[in-house]
């Protein structure tokens, strides 16, 4: 089955990673250095163990390819992926004046009075992004997050370098280069950003008329991040394929921190006691030549079947 390569995944390290702590307080189990490959030809690789919202990851996809940073596209697609962090910022700001939030991401999934506080504040939040433009701009952006990075690199010259257009241009027009190179992971950025990139560079590699990529990810919630990980750049390969004659082939994810946060092993035995389906299969409603073109109503998936969703609290 497509889907053992992530099992296996989460097999090791519950079964031999090492504990250790992290930036949430959490606290996680623990490996370096891990490899997955998934045979794009075999199926698309979003996990049946699990039911996984497929159209989360491609609003976020999208959200990326329009260079977008503003939680706001994401809202609109009622994706609600990236808003603990921009609501951070915002009970964190001198302008806040509701209720304490301290410590929301944690205190959000175990006490149940200051849950109901927190959801009424998060709410109110979402719809002010929605629907004030001000309040928008200044608290629904994430900084120079993946979309900045990916469309609009800043050069120490002032100007921009749209890194996903030129890998385009670099497959169609010379196939056989190593260059065809996309960063996420700017230095200088880095302490602007919401969240520093997890997924920092990945990598293109045309032979036999199929496209494969490989993604270097340097931090990997391997419960709830890495099945979303796995799905967008299948997805990206696929689109980028099309957009350039050529088929799918080899989605390569290798990890550097991969970890299972301490309040996600009840998940984990869960999902390891299930028996995968078959994977389902990618298909292009409509096809664009130019994949900044695509909407979320033009990807649909055929014969997935999951079985029922884990739910796991995010660690912020």
């Amino acid at each position: 089955m497509l889907e053992d390569a992530y099992l296996d995944l989460e097999r090791f390290v519950f079964e031999h990673g090492t504990q250790k702590g992290d930036r949430t307080n959490t606290g996680t189990l623990s490996t370096f250095g891990y490899q997955m490959r998934f045979n794009l030809e075999e199926g698309f690789p979003l996990l049946t163990t699990k039911k996984v919202p497929f159209g989360l990851i491609k609003s976020e996809l999208l959200w990326f390819l329009k260079g977008d940073t503003n939680i706001r596209y994401l809202l609109q697609h009622n994706n609600h992926i990236w808003d603990e962090w921009a609501f951070k910022k915002w009970i964190e700001s001198d302008e806040y004046t509701g209720p304490d939030m301290t410590d929301f991401g944690h205190r959000a999934t175990t006490d149940p009075e200051f849950n109901k506080e927190y959801q009424i504040q998060k709410k109110d939040f979402d719809q002010r992004i929605l629907n004030d433009d001000d309040f928008s701009k200044k608290y629904g952006d994430l900084g120079n997050v993946y979309g900045s990075q990916w469309r609009a690199w800043k050069t120490s010259t002032g100007e921009t370098i749209d890194q996903i257009s030129d890998v385009i241009e670099m497959i169609k027009n010379n196939p056989d280069s190593r260059r065809m190179i996309v960063s996420a992971w700017n230095p200088e950025d880095v302490p602007s950003m919401a969240l520093p990139p997890c997924h920092t560079m990945f990598q293109f590699y045309v032979a036999d008329g199929k496209l494969s990529c490989q993604l270097y990810q340097r931090s990997a919630d391997i419960f709830l991040g890495v099945p979303f990980n796995i799905a967008s750049y299948a997805l990206l390969t696929e689109m980028i394929a099309k957009a350039t004659g050529l088929k799918p082939g080899t989605f390569v994810h290798t990890l550097g921190d991969a970890h299972i946060y301490s309040n996600h092993m009840e998940q984990v035995k869960e999902q390891l006691s299930r028996t995968p389906n078959q994977a389902p299969k990618l298909v292009f409603v409509n096809s664009h030549e130019n994949i900044f073109d695509y909407d979320v109503d033009d990807i649909k998936l055929e014969g997935y079947e999951p079985q029922a969703a884990i739910k796991a609290p995010v660690a912020v």
